[in-house]
């Protein structure tokens, strides 16, 4: 039998929309927070860069930054979201502040909250507001602080989301509404059910779908999976973000090296130590990351090396230390002195642009349903995220979304009758060597045929086996009791269909979805919408 709990809104995922969410909602509503580990272990957490934001009264300012936006998303932003999220990137910056996130700050930045100002790929002007080399931690910890203290915010850590409870799957007439979640306490293996009048979706992106990435182990795309399940339609999943610029290194496989670096003058070399990015684009380091990363990938094949350099050995020792001091700490531990010398890196999975459609206050097509942050797709990145865009989107967002959710949530009654999970039929499974290959494959083979360059026949490829894993996958979850491995893998081949089928659809070149077989972008450019 299962456990059951009761809140006004179940919040799931606990990174920087999250969170963010919860203390916006909760000087009014009884939230429960669902973290798959500790609270912490998202991929806020590894943000490094920071927060794009234009702190000062200034249009021109402001215009600079949609226009930055629109130019990096290739002519699929959609202006009227940019521009919302653009204008209220004070606020949220000031929000933080207020909360005790320690910024860096520069009494000669001439900005009137005194904070130093970087600049990042894709951007023309300083604008990134930043805590030295690791924002993410700080807006994460100063985050978790203030949830943890909150008397109306109930943090479940460890528990792990299995499927939304809606109308529909209960067969209820009328319109198709969310009424709480199936949820796996990790620890004890025990299922549990939570009512709820309204649910947030904030589990991030889905870039473990791919073999190298820099997220952590939790970016299976969950939420994105559930809300398809649920009846949400999703769209522009195609277009799947590959950071330029990854440590290559045989024991850290997922560490990202900022785009700070190059913002503050950092130099993409081959392996003779010559520049090359000036050939492909003439911002050249500074170019967006989709037109970086295809020139590494491009140099990599062209030259069969497994990894370029990333150089700011240039600068002064104490320029360096002072602007990253984590990343010097962590590279010189694994044997590499940046003050010295150039880091081997390459390029790696980063960022889901795409996602569970949303409008500008996060609802989504089911009712009382809402998705903040990586999950969604608001049309704020287009074909291609400008760096530092992501933390702006996922406050900017859970703020609105919190409004709306206010406003709403009296009339959204909570259903007194949820049934139990039903474990009835199945068995522990003997097994699990299945999951393990399973995964394997499916990250392998998105590498291989739905990486950064693309064809029609790697993709062809890709669907026929991810058509093999679905079958195999939701036939061995139907018969056997769910463990968290099982969960991803089943979450993971949903999104990996749903990303080779955007893929197929779009029949040309834009941003980040580049394939060999339609090099040009077309005239009209439109998102790819799926529905359930």
């Amino acid at each position: 039998m299962s456990l059951h709990h009761t809140c006004d809104v179940l919040v799931i995922g606990s990174g920087a929309a999250g969170l963010t969410l919860a203390l916006r909602l909760a000087g009014h509503a009884r939230v429960a927070v669902l973290s798959k580990k500790n609270l912490q272990e998202g991929s806020t957490l590894w943000a490094q860069g920071g927060v794009a934001a234009v702190l000062e009264e200034d249009e021109a300012g402001i215009e600079s930054h949609i226009s930055d936006t629109l130019e990096a998303g290739a002519g699929l932003c959609h202006e009227d979201v940019v521009r919302h999220t653009v204008t209220h990137a004070k606020a949220a910056i000031e929000w933080l502040l207020e909360i005790g996130v320690p910024f860096t700050s520069d009494k000669e930045s001439g900005n009137h909250a005194g904070l130093h100002l970087t600049r990042e790929g894709g951007h023309s002007h300083r604008r990134i507001v930043h805590a030295a080399d690791a924002t993410g931690r700080a807006i994460e910890t100063t985050l978790e602080q203030q949830a943890r203290a909150h008397p109306n915010i109930r943090v479940y850590e460890h528990h792990m989301a299995i499927d939304l409870i809606t109308s529909k799957k209960l067969g209820k007439p009328g319109k198709n509404r969310v009424l709480g979640a199936y949820v796996l306490d990790r620890k004890s293996g025990h299922s549990m059910v939570f009512h709820a009048r309204s649910v947030a979706l904030a589990t991030g992106g889905a870039s473990k779908v791919y073999l190298y990435t820099t997220n952590p182990d939790l970016s299976t795309g969950d939420g994105i999976a559930m809300g398809w399940r649920a009846g949400c339609r999703v769209a522009n999943m195609e277009f799947n973000q590959f950071h330029p610029t990854c440590l290559y290194h045989h024991d850290e496989r997922t560490f990202l090296l900022t785009e700070a670096i190059r913002g503050e003058g950092g130099r993409l070399l081959l392996p003779d130590g010559t520049r090359f990015m000036d050939k492909y684009d003439p911002r050249a380091e500074l170019a967006p990351r989709d037109i970086v990363a295809r020139a590494i990938d491009n140099e990599m094949k062209r030259l069969g090396i497994e990894n370029i350099f990333l150089d700011i050995s240039h600068k002064p020792e104490s320029f360096i230390k002072s602007h990253f001091p984590n990343i010097y700490e962590r590279t010189l531990a694994l044997g590499y002195d940046m003050t010295q010398e150039p880091l081997p890196v390459v390029p790696a999975a980063h960022y889901t642009c795409g996602g569970i459609m949303t409008d500008m206050e996060g609802h989504t097509d089911v009712e009382g349903l809402y998705a903040i942050g990586e999950v969604s797709f608001t049309g704020l990145h287009g074909a291609n995220r400008m760096a530092s865009n992501s933390l702006l989107e996922c406050l900017v967002f859970a703020t609105s979304a919190s409004d709306s959710i206010l406003r709403q949530l009296a009339g959204w009654s909570l259903e007194e009758t949820l049934p139990d999970w039903d474990e009835s039929r199945v068995t522990n499974s003997d097994e699990e060597v299945v999951v393990v290959h399973n995964w394997e494959e499916l990250r392998h083979f998105m590498w291989d045929y739905v990486g950064i360059v693309r064809t029609d026949k790697r993709l062809e490829r890709a669907k026929r086996r991810v058509d093999l894993l679905i079958h195999e996958i939701q036939e061995y979850y139907s018969n056997f009791r769910i463990s968290p491995d099982l969960l991803e893998l089943r979450n993971l081949v949903c999104v990996a269909d749903l990303i080779i089928r955007c893929a197929i659809q779009r029949k040309e070149s834009r941003g980040l979805h580049y394939t060999l077989d339609y090099p040009e972008a077309a005239s009209e450019p439109q998102d790819t919408v799926l529905s359930p």
